[in-house]
C-alpha cells in the first residue's frame, strides 16, 4: 500500500498502527491523520529513535499493509 492509500484509509489502518506502536495514544493517531510527516515524528518521540530509524519503521509498516 502506498501513503496515498494509508492516509486515505488512515481510520482502517490506525488500528493497525496501534497494536505496532503501543505508545501512541489515540490522540496521537487522530493528530498523525494519515501525515507521514507527522506518524514518523510520533513514532520518534515516543520511542526515542533516530528520525532514520523512526522513517524506517514506518517504510517498513506501509509496506506491510498490503
Amino acid at each position: 500500500m502506498n501513503w496515498d492509500q494509508i492516509k486515505g484509509n488512515w481510520n482502517q489502518v490506525k488500528g493497525k498502527a496501534q497494536q505496532q506502536w503501543g505508545q501512541l495514544t489515540n490522540d496521537d493517531l487522530d493528530i498523525i491523520e494519515g501525515n507521514r510527516e507527522e506518524f514518523v515524528g510520533r513514532v520518534q518521540e515516543r520511542y526515542g529513535i533516530a528520525k532514520e530509524e523512526a522513517e524506517k519503521q514506518v517504510d517498513d509498516f506501509c509496506n506491510k499493509c498490503n
